[in-house]
């Protein structure tokens, strides 16, 4: 696994995070423990096979918000799996814009959380919660190129409908039975 923190990868100040201390308080080790529970609150497609049955924290205790951005910090290690993880659970049923915008401005990972939400409303643009959510980060410059996973990567996508043919589609991953 690589160590680098994802803030270094992008070139920018690597950032004390109080949520990243807050999750090791709680007892979860980095990434593993917050890739399992991303998991475990519907992100299925990320299913290892290993993931304990009960799940690890309860969401009073970390919320979905604080979930994904944890997984899209910059003081993180790089790993485009937890880029990936904190994407669908950005677009977890329930979550607040306002709240993930005061998160990833607090710690920091606004451009992050930006482009994320862009490849979001690129992908759903009728979904009112992107342009929410965009609207409260500041504008920033895009990250780096070739560090972040390519958008599709935050999406399933289909290339035949039984009855259509050939035909492009896609769909946010998001945790299952979420819509934002």
């Amino acid at each position: 696994m690589n160590t680098e923190p994802l803030a270094k990868k992008l070139g920018t100040t690597v950032h004390f995070s109080p949520l990243l201390r807050k999750t090791r308080r709680l007892g979860l080790s980095l990434p593993k423990d917050l890739w399992t529970l991303a998991v475990q609150r519907g992100c299925r497609h990320y299913w290892q096979g290993d993931e304990p049955e009960g799940e690890l924290v309860s969401q009073a205790l970390l919320s979905n918000e604080e979930l994904a951005v944890a997984l899209l910090n910059g003081a993180g290690n790089y790993s485009p799996h937890s880029i990936r993880c904190g994407a669908a659970m950005l677009g977890s049923g329930g979550n607040d814009p306002a709240v993930i915008a005061k998160l990833a401005i607090w710690e920091r990972c606004e451009a992050v959380v930006h482009f994320v939400a862009e490849c979001g409303r690129s992908f759903e643009p009728h979904n009112p919660y992107w342009t929410e959510l965009l609207e409260r980060l500041p504008a920033c410059q895009a990250p780096k190129e070739g560090v972040l996973p390519h958008p599709t990567r935050f999406v399933a996508m289909s290339g035949y409908e039984r009855g259509v043919g050939k035909k492009i589609t896609t769909q946010w991953q998001r945790p299952q039975g979420g819509t934002a």
